[in-house]
């Protein structure tokens, strides 16, 4: 029995504020290919700046921070289908 509760540990120790998909789509991270990401690890972000983007039936959705904090988890690669309520960044206050 102590196994599963050591397994649930880890995921106990996540804080932040988990920023999720409002899309089935595309996660990109950047606003064209040859473009630098929108934000990184670290980075620090303003309620209302861009994250990202998520493609969904050939239109480009910018998904903005809901809360000013800085970028401590970047959950989901470039180019990544993602889900609806799927967590795709972690954003702890500053």
């Amino acid at each position: 029995m102590p196994a599963p509760a050591a397994a649930a540990a880890p995921a106990a120790e996540k804080s932040g504020h988990a920023v999720t998909s409002p899309f089935v789509g595309t996660f990109y991270r950047t606003p064209a290919p040859d473009q630098p990401s929108f934000v990184e690890v670290g980075s620090v972000v303003k309620k209302g700046q861009v994250l990202c983007i998520i493609e969904a039936m050939k239109l480009m959705n910018e998904i903005e921070a809901d809360v000013a904090g800085r970028v401590a988890e970047i959950l989901v690669e470039n180019g990544q289908p993602v889900e609806f309520g799927q967590t795709l960044f972690r954003i702890e206050p500053v």
